[in-house]
């Protein structure tokens, strides 16, 4: 579904979303904080920004899509740097006090001003690809787990490995550049369990009992972690008689799969009885969140999104964007699951995790 409209808050945020919604996980700064001085979780995260500037930039000058790219991505990274620097000298600069919300759109705002409208793109467009060719050995290699139990663990996890491949963190970017990333390898590594917020053991408990009509997913990443790690989960729970909503964002940023794409990707994936590998899609449809950053605050989403899941009875947000740095507590009307990997040392801090742990944060909602 496209959108051309206003955006709309998520029907299922529990209200008054005034009181009850914000779209941060970790206090940058607190009320007795002085509003003109930059605190140490404000600077800490600054920072955490600022390193990513090379790699933005090592994209943007091999954009072949942008004339003069490499003057381009330079005038990104000074201005991208200026402004970083100007809001640790004064947080209240440039629409401050900074939240990873605004921190993000100002880097995308800079990169589409100077003509960069999909940095990333080659990249999405050969790890799809590579991720596509799996696919089918990837929901074999889980049908032939008849334990359902030890099945929707073994997606759960399919999840979290496809997570890795987030170029939006500094660290994971120099890794992929250097060995790029294996699914099957990633999925062996997770680090052990228990994870840093761990309720897979209930989630398994109340899937064996419980089934859902309808879930809404708001995915993250292009590459394994939608083709390998979200699609045989949500083709598990079609298979259950649920329906699933897949949103995606409206415009590209970092690897993040859009709308467009991920209509593109479902269409390769299905075979010719317009099957994924053997069950039935026609439950299955792809909605176009409004979004336009690698975060999401639920309080502005596409009016076509509000009205398709307004009466689902589970909410999944992936990645470590949505579901940790901007909506891990968010309460919701229904079941929800809060799931992606940490990727950031600073949210590992905060978590009191390690890095690369991870997070499924199952709650269940009665009587709704």
């Amino acid at each position: 579904m496209e959108s051309s409209s206003p955006s709309v808050p998520f029907p299922l945020l529990q209200t008054p979303i005034e009181s009850k919604y914000r779209a941060c996980t970790i206090p940058y700064r607190f009320p007795e904080d002085n509003p003109r001085k930059a605190t140490p979780i404000e600077i800490q995260w600054i920072d955490l920004f600022l390193n990513s500037v090379p790699s933005f930039r090592q994209r943007a000058e091999t954009d072949s899509s942008v004339v003069d790219a490499p003057e381009k991505a330079e005038k990104f990274a000074q201005r991208y740097t200026a402004i970083l620097e100007d809001m640790k000298k004064n947080p209240e600069s440039h629409g401050g006090p900074p939240d990873c919300i605004l921190l993000c759109r100002l880097r995308e705002q800079i990169l589409r001003e100077l003509g960069f409208k999909d940095i990333f793109k080659k990249v999405k467009d050969e790890e799809n690809a590579k991720a596509i060719s799996l696919f089918e050995s990837v929901v074999k290699l889980n049908d032939a787990i008849e334990d359902d139990s030890k099945r929707v663990e073994n997606l759960v996890r399919g999840i979290l490995a496809g997570n890795i491949f987030d170029l939006g963190s500094a660290q994971l970017a120099e890794v992929f550049a250097r060995d790029g990333m294996s699914f099957l390898a990633s999925c062996q590594n997770l680090v052990s369990r228990p994870w840093v917020i761990d309720d897979l053991d209930a989630f398994k408990v109340k899937w064996s009992k419980k089934s859902w009509k309808k879930a809404v997913i708001f995915v993250d990443n292009s590459g394994a972690d939608i083709i390998l790690g979200i699609l045989p989960f949500a083709r598990e729970l079609l298979r259950r008689g649920t329906q699933v909503i897949l949103a995606a964002n409206d415009f590209p940023s970092i690897n993040d799969v859009t709308y467009p794409e991920l209509i593109e990707i479902i269409a390769k994936l299905k075979d010719e009885n317009g099957q994924l590998v053997g069950v039935d899609v026609s439950g299955l449809l792809i909605a176009n969140s409004g979004n336009d950053l690698p975060v999401i605050d639920l309080s502005s989403v596409s009016p076509e999104l509000a009205y398709l899941a307004s009466d689902a009875d589970l909410v999944m947000l992936e990645g470590m964007g949505r579901a940790i740095e901007t909506n891990l507590y968010a309460q919701l009307k229904c079941d929800s699951m809060k799931i992606g990997m940490v990727k950031h040392p600073e949210v590992a801090q905060f978590l009191g995790g390690r890095l690369y742990d991870c997070v499924f944060k199952y709650n269940e909602v009665l009587n709704y």
